[in-house]
């Protein structure tokens, strides 16, 4: 079919198993060393298997099918087969669809943004919240930020979402200040990596504080671990004049990635954002786990010690909050204390 695209067509299977078995033989034949002039070349390929009754099927749509397949034997590592599956080609087939409709949904303003508390573990008061963006899709309805976030930074769109996401939240947090003057609340935004690479993201991150009002204190960016962790040049940079800025850092998931504290003595960083994931030790059924317990209060423990504060993500019993508290971390989030919501609807109070 090309330079290096070959088709085999197995007839009369009884079972799947029997094109696998294809498969498995020509990749060993692959895998064979070839010797040329002295040198000894290693090859090898990725098969994508589709097994389907002749009857009912159509040849363009089973070559498809076998391309598809393809590269997800190549995507999942290569030198190996992978079967078709229509469950996953048409996740596949709906985020192709999804990645070709942000620009127009950006433009058509089908992007939201809700706001979840972040609470003051000592006495239950909201300190702020984070901005998290929701896509109105006219087919699908609500959408997650994980359905089309990682589109969004494949296809680039996630530099103008981002920016109009930072836009929307900084208006509203200048606008509860406005409300609550002496009870200076924090708004907590997600920035991706793509945004601090761009050279051109401080001077951005000014504009928008200049035109809404907002003070730089009173603005959180949430960059990842993995997004930070061992940074150098551009993003470094970035962080640096952020923080310069008087912004605050905030380090988002943290435990999902390097987890490498040492890492930090070097960053900007103001705040760790624990991993939700940290929370099921603490919602176990006979009581917290304690090596979860121990870990968590390691993680605060040494945190606190780089004078970082400590956020706990996906709280949801009053149980976890206890726990969290008597650990001595600092500032709690999750459906325990209010899920994230339109503006109008935030409970800028807390709860036990």
């Amino acid at each position: 079919m090309g330079g290096d695209e070959f088709v085999v067509l197995v007839e009369q299977v009884k079972s799947t198993d029997d094109v696998v078995r294809v498969a498995e033989l020509a990749l060993d034949a692959v895998r064979a060393p070839v010797y040329l002039g002295g040198h000894v070349l290693n090859v090898s390929a990725s098969v994508g298997v589709v097994d389907r009754p002749v009857e009912g099927t159509d040849a363009a749509e089973l070559m498809k099918a076998a391309d598809t397949t393809l590269y997800w034997a190549k995507a999942d590592g290569r030198d190996r087969w992978a079967i078709f599956d229509a469950d996953r080609h048409a996740s596949d087939v709906s985020r192709y669809r999804l990645s070709g409709q942000l620009p127009e949904a950006l433009a058509r303003r089908e992007f939201f943004v809700e706001y979840q508390p972040l609470v003051r573990l000592d006495d239950a008061v909201v300190i702020g919240t984070e901005a998290l963006v929701r896509w109105r899709h006219p087919e699908l309805g609500v959408l997650g930020p994980n359905r089309f976030i990682e589109l969004a930074e494949e296809t680039g769109a996630i530099a103008p979402l981002g920016q109009w996401v930072l836009i929307e939240a900084c208006r509203q947090g200048r606008a509860w200040r406005d409300v609550h003057p002496h009870k200076p609340l924090l708004m907590s935004v997600n920035i991706a990596v793509r945004q601090i690479r761009d050279a051109g993201f401080v001077d951005a991150v000014k504009e928008v504080l200049a035109e809404t009002g907002l003070e730089p204190e009173a603005l959180q960016l949430e960059v990842t671990e993995s997004s930070v962790m061992g940074s150098a040049g551009q993003p470094l940079q970035t962080l640096h004049a952020l923080a310069e800025l008087g912004v605050r850092i905030a380090i988002d998931d943290f435990g999902t990635g390097y987890s490498n504290l040492s890492y930090l003595r070097d960053l900007p960083v103001h705040a760790l954002k624990l991993a939700g994931r940290f929370m099921a030790g603490l919602r176990a059924p006979g009581g917290p786990d304690q090596t979860d317990q121990e870990i968590l209060s390691a993680l605060i423990g040494l945190a606190h010690k780089l004078k970082l504060t400590v956020t706990a993500e996906g709280v949801e019993t009053a149980a976890q909050a206890t726990a969290l508290r008597e650990l001595g971390c600092d500032t709690a989030q999750g459906w325990h204390y209010g899920r994230a919501v339109p503006p109008e609807e935030v409970e800028l109070k807390g709860r036990q």
